[in-house]
């Protein structure tokens, strides 16, 4: 992760949300968790994909309920794009059966909107949890490489 002049992390964030109260919410939220953040604030599936391909991403924070599209089809339209991009859901209005179902299929997390204090260490969860990935994705090939060099 990137630290920025005050030494704070950066934090490049695709939010998707309708709400304009909302998104200033949450960037609020990552601000106060010590974060500076560069966001794109998303509200339909065009503007998602357009995101994902203009720039570089560590996370993508979604509302459930949108007009045009919900979290779950967003999720999915991450997936074919980023294979390794967390997404959490945070929503007020999912039930849980669509929680469960998110999180089925592979979504990294749910908060609750209005109760953040999960939200933080959710985040912090996920990125590390990505840092650790591409640890491993490079050792491995390192030990192919080298692997290929001794024959």
């Amino acid at each position: 992760m990137k630290i920025d002049e005050t030494g704070k992390t950066v934090l490049r964030v695709i939010v998707i949300e309708d709400d304009p109260d909302d998104l200033d919410l949450l960037l609020r939220e990552l601000r106060r968790g010590g974060y500076a953040t560069k966001h794109a604030h998303v509200e339909s599936r065009s503007d998602l994909e357009h995101a994902l391909g203009h720039g570089r991403w560590d996370i993508v924070i979604s509302d459930w309920s949108l007009p045009s599209f919900d979290g779950l089809a967003a999720f999915r339209v991450v997936r074919e794009r980023e294979a390794d991009l967390p997404f959490i859901i945070v929503s007020g209005t999912i039930a849980e059966e669509h929680a469960v179902e998110a999180l089925k299929a592979g979504v990294n997390d749910f908060i609750t909107k209005g109760r953040f204090a999960r939200l933080l260490p959710a985040i912090e969860r996920e990125l590390r949890e990505v840092e650790m990935r591409q640890q491993k994705k490079l050792a491995e090939a390192q030990a192919r490489k080298e692997a290929e060099e001794k024959k």
